[in-house]
């Protein structure tokens, strides 16, 4: 099964966090499931915080963010019945707002899983809640406010 992301057309390609297409970026795959939607990670080293090994809040948020507009995408195409890569007009969702509440330091080495739940899908607006768990600990959990991206005309 392909992810979310591999489905960017190329001028969406380039994201650090998931984009397929940069060769620096940490290469993030969500995928949607029957819960909602999934990604697994774990984080190098080198994106350690300021207490040692763990991860760097703001990668934390990185993580959130990606996987949250993913993750609107995936939801939309669901809901309107269509499939990923069907050849129709990409759908692409860009962050409105991200709120995210860090509930424990979440350990660097160990497999991180990110997971979003659809709360509404109304026009190009979605909420996603999202979750990014170490093992059985919730680490940190947000709220993505995302809405649609359209090309300008």
């Amino acid at each position: 099964m392909k992810a979310i992301q591999d489905h960017y057309p190329p001028e969406f390609a380039h994201c650090y966090g998931c984009g397929p297409a940069n060769p620096h970026g940490l290469h993030l795959k969500s995928y949607l499931d029957d819960d909602g939607t999934v990604a697994r990670i774990t984080p190098d080293p080198m994106f350690s915080g300021g207490v040692p090994g763990n991860l760097y809040g703001g990668m934390i948020a990185s993580l959130l963010d990606c996987h949250g507009t993913a993750s609107a995408a995936g939801f939309a195409y669901r809901t309107r019945g269509r499939a990923m890569g069907d050849g129709g007009e990409p759908i692409r969702f860009v962050t409105a707002s991200l709120k995210v509440d860090y509930r424990r330091p979440t350990p660097i080495g160990v497999e991180l899983v990110i997971r979003g739940r659809l709360v509404s899908l109304e026009g190009r607006k979605a909420i996603v809640a999202l979750t990014l768990h170490a093992g059985d600990d919730l680490c940190a959990e947000g709220e993505m406010i995302a809405v649609e991206f359209r090309k300008p005309a």
